[in-house]
């Protein structure tokens, strides 16, 4: 059977060609960098010593425009993201410096030692604390509504499809009594620009124009407006890497001490700052959780299933330490077919 033409590379290669003399790339290097979860897909270019990444991001699928905006009130930050070389925003495509080859996720399954490691994560939290700083304008605000909307693929995509199972009416009472718990916790934090999904598959291994190490930070184009716990949330309960709690702790710290000394609007004392990104995580987990099983059962893409065991893992953490989750956990462990559960709660 023959393969239908990409149509899309065709179009990117003949958009690069004129550009070839202007940053010294050879075209015929072009070679696949990586893809995403969406119908993004990037390419590496060499040119010279160096190398490039082109972006193609189809219409009316993806747009490039929240991606060129976001990367400029980032870099005005002192934020090390792309620089922005080359752009065709009807087309969706965009020439990019290139900050790395290996991710933070990359480099942590090839194996590290515990000092490289904690010099990678200090200096990805000093990157957070400066993107914290960055100017809002433009952004979409992470409003009540778009909370309470991103928590309608958990029951829908992970409870129904993935687990297969039914809510009675007192389960889907339960459920919606904990999602606004959790909205409304989430709203009351004050907002800063939030880069979603600030975790190890989106920090480069990477340098600074001096040669020094500084974490690269990619996929930023659904920043927005919102709570302040959001990212450190996510670097800690990555949902690619396992990470312990003594560790969550350590860095969850570190931040919240780097934050603090920046002027940034976190909680002056660290148990109440503690509580809020916990919260934040776990209503970013229950997300995931709808969002992986989503992208195996209707897009096919399996492997993200791979993660949903760490994802909930760390949603148990949360829901097993507060009153308020005790209903959640017994759904959950209805969902697995476990015992009930027990734990010390707050």
């Amino acid at each position: 059977m023959q393969s239908s033409p990409d149509i899309r590379l065709t179009l990117l290669k003949q958009w690069l060609q004129p550009l070839a003399s202007r940053h010294g790339f050879d075209p015929d290097s072009l070679a696949p960098a990586s893809s995403d979860a969406s119908f993004r897909r990037y390419f590496r270019l060499q040119a010279g010593e160096r190398s490039l990444i082109v972006m193609d991001a189809p219409p009316p699928q993806e747009d490039c425009r929240p991606f060129v905006h976001v990367a400029g009130l980032l870099a005005d930050a002192g934020v090390h993201v792309p620089a922005i070389l080359e752009k065709d925003l009807d087309q969706g495509l965009l020439l990019l410096s290139d900050l790395g080859k290996y991710t933070y996720y990359q480099a942590i399954r090839q194996g590290l030692d515990d000092t490289a490691l904690q010099v990678m994560y200090r200096q990805a939290l000093q990157e957070l604390v400066k993107a914290q700083q960055a100017s809002t304008q433009g952004l979409p605000s992470y409003d009540r509504e778009r909370l309470l909307q991103e928590l309608t693929v958990f029951p829908e995509w992970y409870v129904r499809t993935h687990c297969g199972k039914t809510l009675d009416a007192q389960e889907e009472a339960m459920l919606a009594q904990c999602f606004a718990t959790l909205v409304e916790d989430n709203l009351r934090q004050p907002n800063v620009l939030v880069l979603r999904d600030f975790h190890s598959p989106n920090l480069m291994l990477s340098a600074d124009e001096k040669g020094d190490f500084v974490p690269g930070v990619i996929d930023f184009q659904d920043a927005l407006a919102g709570p302040v716990t959001y990212d450190i949330a996510s670097l800690v309960m990555d949902a690619r890497t396992t990470w312990e709690e003594p560790q969550q702790l350590d860095w969850a710290i570190r931040y919240w001490e780097a934050a603090r000394a920046a002027g940034l609007p976190v909680a002056p004392d660290f148990g109440d700052f503690h509580r809020a990104y916990e919260w934040m995580g776990l209503q970013r987990n229950l997300r995931i959780l709808g969002v992986f099983a989503r992208l195996s059962h209707r897009d096919g893409k399996h492997g993200y299933l791979d993660h949903i065991p760490r994802v909930l893992a760390y949603t148990r953490q949360v829901t097993t330490r507060y009153n308020a989750f005790q209903p959640l956990v017994k759904l959950l462990d209805r969902l697995e077919d476990r015992a009930v559960s027990t734990g010390y709660t707050f």
